[in-house]
């Protein structure tokens, strides 16, 4: 499940319990499925931040070197 997919489905969850017309085993079993969900959104932020956390450092990595050098070789 993507993550855009995992927030739609939090939010469709937060309608039905805003509502509020829905019994109480079922508002708890959406109250879970959305701790589910939340846990899947947290892990794909930390992996994303991971990533960018690599690119970055990568980044830092590289010299550029100005054109005229370049033309000079």
């Amino acid at each position: 499940m993507s993550y855009e997919e995992a927030v739609k489905e939090l939010e469709n969850i937060l309608e039905a319990l805003e509502q509020g017309e829905i019994s109480l085993d079922e508002a708890i079993k959406l109250f879970e499925k959305s701790v589910e969900l939340s846990k899947t959104c947290f892990e794909k932020i930390k992996t994303t931040e991971g990533k960018v956390e690599i690119i970055k450092k990568e980044l830092e990595q590289i010299t550029i070197k100005p054109f005229t050098d370049i033309e000079n070789n």
